[in-house]
């Protein structure tokens, strides 16, 4: 079973999101990014996702 959805606390350019995402899908955090600047609604999506996804609680 994989880990729930979270925002990383090691791959993070603003929220974790992408980072987030790319942990638990696999895919490169940049790929993910990327998919962020091109869809058209993902500025709404990143703030509801920065919002709603829990925090990783590694502190390192």
């Amino acid at each position: 079973m994989t880990d729930p959805l979270k925002k990383s606390s090691s791959d993070k350019a603003i929220a974790g999101v992408c980072g987030g995402i790319a942990e638990y899908t696999g895919i490169p955090s940049l790929a993910v990014r990327i998919l962020f600047i091109i869809v058209p609604v993902s500025l709404l999506m990143y703030a509801v996702l920065a919002y709603f996804m829990p925090n990783d609680d590694l502190r390192l």
